[in-house]
């Protein structure tokens, strides 16, 4: 499918796919006939799916038939537990753009339908690249101040955990599984924002003849994107302590189990050794003919298990 638009006093129109008077083509799935259409229309070639894939930078930010292509990673349904993060491909064509793209970050949507009632100071091409980039920037910021509170509160769950211990070995499942899907959230926006600097880097040379403040607004991109880089970092490192701390905690759960097993076996071992000596066959034991016998050995069986009970306590090992 492919949207096209024109402008029209500072803002976007929805015109014909093929128009002449189009400014961005926005390729969403296109099939073989939409791409020739446009390849025939532009006349340059267009990125397949599996070019767009590919992960070198000579295969992904590129100036070729009087066209300069750029391709970024976004992530969409970022809303949902199945984060995709996929390809998207800008080119900037004689003042005029082309977006390819197999998914549907929700920044396309917000930036058009905004562009189409608000004068945006949209002009070319590259003034509507720079928006929507911006747009995309901004989409980022707001997923990751989502995330940012979600992990916020994994973290006062690990710290307070209360309750038995089948129910927090119940809640430290759900702990480790969230902060997974955290950490595998970060990992993708700090790899969109990798190669949306990258992209960045590239356009500035590009734009060295257009309007001060178009390279002003693409300066303020560079900085957005460098500060939430920063930022994605320190979320981060937060998620890995925060798994660290709770296989801590797991490990201490676990430490104490083992320790009541260890109390057990230190109580009933001594008695079970007296209890074994008194049991052995022989034909001549002198307290089996001595009256006080059987109360004789369960006292030192009682006895036996007191006395390193409170040794062990008393050098402080249980």
């Amino acid at each position: 499918m492919i949207r096209a638009y024109e402008l029209s006093a500072d803002r976007l129109k929805p015109v014909a796919a093929l128009a002449e008077s189009a400014v961005w083509w926005d390729l969403f799935n296109p099939n073989r006939e939409e791409e020739t259409g446009l390849e025939q229309r532009l006349g340059l070639g267009l990125p397949t799916r599996e070019d767009m894939e590919e992960i070198e930078i000579s295969s992904r930010l590129y100036s070729e038939d009087d066209g300069h292509f750029m391709t970024a990673l976004i992530p969409s349904h970022t809303d949902a537990d199945d984060v995709v993060i996929q390809p998207i491909t800008f080119i900037l064509c004689g003042h005029r753009l082309v977006t390819i793209r197999y998914t549907e970050p929700r920044a396309f949507n917000t930036f058009s339908q905004r562009a189409e009632k608000t004068a945006l100071g949209l002009n070319s091409g590259e003034t509507i690249l720079l928006g929507l980039l911006e747009a995309i920037v901004d989409r980022l910021a707001d997923i990751l101040e989502r995330a940012g509170r979600e992990i916020d509160t994994i973290s006062r769950s690990v710290f307070g955990q209360k309750g038995t211990a089948a129910r927090k070995d119940a809640n430290y499942k759900t702990t480790l599984e969230e902060i997974g899907r955290k950490g595998d959230l970060t990992s993708n926006i700090r790899d969109s924002l990798a190669t949306l600097e990258r992209v960045l880097g590239f356009l500035g040379p590009k734009l060295t003849q257009a309007d001060k403040e178009v390279r002003g607004q693409l300066k303020a991109l560079v900085a957005d994107v460098r500060s939430l880089n920063d930022h994605s970092g320190f979320m981060a490192q937060k998620i890995t302590f925060l798994l660290d701390a709770t296989l801590g905690l797991i490990n201490i759960e676990q430490n104490a189990i083992i320790k009541i097993f260890s109390v057990a076996a230190v109580v009933f071992l001594p008695p079970t050794l007296v209890a074994s000596i008194y049991g052995m066959n022989f034909e001549f034991m002198p307290e089996l003919e001595w009256i006080f016998g059987y109360p004789f050995a369960l006292g030192t069986m009682v006895l036996s298990a007191i006395l390193p009970y409170l040794y062990f306590q008393r050098r402080g090992w249980l």
